[in-house]
């Protein structure tokens, strides 16, 4: 087998596949599917200060090689995860990394401070991206400043390793990706979800509660591997490629462009055991292109 291993910040992973927030619950709703302990590491769906109900049903639809939701970080706030959650997983042999979300300054660095206690979580992921809650999310990740501002806070309050999740939705993500590098991001992880709307013709009402929600899968990846290709030449700090990877080549094009790790989500729900199949055929790819280790073909494109 070829090395696998990659590092991220502080964080080394077995192998660059993760899965994508939102996409694999906590983790142990897949247990009985999957070696979880073979997994690079797993990211946890959205956590928040305070428990968050979600967005009203429907708030998901099928499009055209994709999917579009807009759950809206339902989840049972911080404190809940750390003492309901966290001790069913914390033995796993994969890296645990939480997906936190704010509507304020406070609330992103409350969450980390409280996150930053746990010994089996060695990292967070900022979401300043996701685009179907009403305060916070998006708002902080569509310009330099308010992405600058809330990696400055989180970093002075989490001494391990920070991730900054980007959004799509913007003119110009390197400058963005450059701007919370600048303020002490370990990597960056994107794309999160593009903005999108489905209609139902026959009753003439859009499909989505919130009428628009965040479009992901196979139908997203141009997208994605364009601006991958674009922020890992901008910046100096590992980046973290996500957005319809359903195989291994999937995986391998974004690591040519340059992320040193990939994140699985829709993908998830259409085949449960693909994590496991796309860590084989990256370990395949490599052995049919005498790769004797990962890293050396990430960012040659």
């Amino acid at each position: 087998m070829a090395r696998l291993d990659v590092e991220i910040g502080n964080l080394k992973l077995k192998n660059p596949v993760l899965t994508a927030s939102g996409t694999f619950g906590y983790g142990e709703e897949f247990a009985d599917l999957i070696d979880l302990n073979r997994l690079g590491g797993f990211i946890v769906k959205g956590t928040t200060l305070n428990p968050r109900e979600g967005n009203p049903y429907p708030r998901m639809a099928e499009t055209p090689s994709g999917m579009l939701n807009a759950v809206g970080l339902q989840n049972k706030g911080v404190d809940y995860f750390i003492d309901n959650i966290y001790p069913r997983i914390k033995d796993i042999d994969s890296k645990i990394i939480v997906n936190v979300s704010g509507a304020s300054t406070g609330d992103y660095v409350e969450v980390c401070e409280k996150l930053a206690t746990l010994s089996a979580i060695e990292a967070v992921e900022i979401n300043i991206s996701c685009p179907n809650v009403k305060q916070g999310g998006m708002a902080f990740g569509t310009s330099c400043d308010g992405a600058a501002s809330i990696t400055k806070a989180v970093r002075k309050a989490y001494p391990k390793t920070l991730i900054v999740k980007l959004s799509p939705n913007v003119t110009d993500i390197a400058s963005i990706a450059c701007a919370v590098e600048n303020e002490g991001a370990d990597s960056v992880s994107l794309i999160n979800t593009l903005m999108g709307m489905a209609i139902d013709a026959e009753r003439q009402r859009p499909r989505l509660s919130t009428i628009t929600g965040g479009l992901s899968g196979p139908a997203v990846k141009p997208v994605a591997l364009r601006m991958v290709w674009q922020v890992a030449h901008a910046v100096k700090i590992p980046v973290i490629g996500l957005g319809g990877i359903t195989n291994g080549t999937d995986a391998i094009e974004f690591m040519l462009a340059g992320a040193r790790a990939v994140q699985i989500g829709t993908a998830n729900f259409i085949d449960p055991t693909v994590t496991m199949k796309v860590i084989d055929e990256i370990d395949n790819y490599c052995q049919r292109h005498g790769v004797n280790d990962i890293n050396e073909i990430v960012g040659i494109i």
